[in-house]
């Protein structure tokens, strides 16, 4: 696994930093975020995708992203499609 460092949450200090990286093998999208509360979590089992088994599977978690991380993963988007060139 090869990640690049795309950007922190410009807002954070020394504790508690939002990150982004892509990994450019999988070009997947690597967050490093908050991890969502009961409350947040109880309404995204609540809301079930269509299709899918109610609940978060045991491989998978909710992690919330604050907003000023939006721009920092629009670059990693861009990013993980570029490494699909390399």
């Amino acid at each position: 696994m090869r990640l690049q460092f795309i950007g922190i949450d410009p807002d954070t200090g020394k504790n508690g930093s939002p990150t982004a990286w892509v990994d450019l093998d999988s070009r997947d999208i690597v967050i490093q975020s908050y991890t969502a509360d009961d409350a947040t979590r109880a309404q995204c089992v609540e809301h079930t995708a269509p299709g899918h088994a109610p609940g978060i599977p045991d491989h998978e978690t909710v992690i919330r992203i604050p907003v000023r991380l939006v721009p920092i993963l629009r670059e990693a988007c861009d990013a993980a499609e570029r490494a699909q060139l390399r």
